[in-house]
């Protein structure tokens, strides 16, 4: 096995398992610190794939910004068990059911999947590079992307006028 391999593997197994910590965790706080940890195995899985723009975006974005405001959610809401409303036995049947039902429609759908054929590319592309996509943004869409830099500073504008005390 190669170390592309053994950090593939190493990776899936860490996502797997802290995707199922969010899930079979009781406390949210401890969910949120899993999702974390999932997030950071696919960004290796990114980074695997040589596509570091996604790998550096997944973490800014998801595992930076919108972690921090689901742990601010989370403790603004003071998740107690004694608040919390009892489930009936028939809601947590209906649960499991539609769960299995769900598994079961996705066994399906990939099982028919043409996964034999297709490969990713590794150490040979160049498609995720942030130097591929500095060029495509900086030649090919340059008037879009300097009205949308103007729209933003507009934007800005407007909310320190709208922010501002008389």
């Amino acid at each position: 096995m190669s170390i592309t391999q053994i950090l593939f593997w190493f990776l899936t197994v860490m996502a797997i398992g802290s995707a199922l910590m969010v899930i079979t965790s009781r406390n949210p706080v401890y969910s949120v610190l899993f999702l974390i940890a999932t997030f950071f195995a696919i960004s290796g899985h990114y980074i695997l794939l040589n596509a570091q723009f996604l790998a550096i975006v997944n973490l800014i974005v998801y595992a930076g910004a919108i972690m921090v405001l689901f742990l601010f959610v989370i403790m603004l809401m003071n998740l107690n068990t004694e608040t919390e409303p009892q489930k009936n036995k028939w809601l947590k049947f209906a649960g499991t059911i539609a769960g299995g039902c769900l598994l079961l429609v996705m066994v399906a759908a990939l099982r028919d999947a043409d996964t034999k054929t297709t490969t990713a590319l590794m150490k040979e592309g160049d498609i995720g590079l942030v130097q591929n996509l500095g060029k495509t943004l900086f030649k090919e869409y340059v008037v879009p992307f300097e009205i949308s830099s103007v729209l933003f500073l507009s934007a800005m504008v407007g909310a320190v006028v709208l922010g501002k005390k008389d």
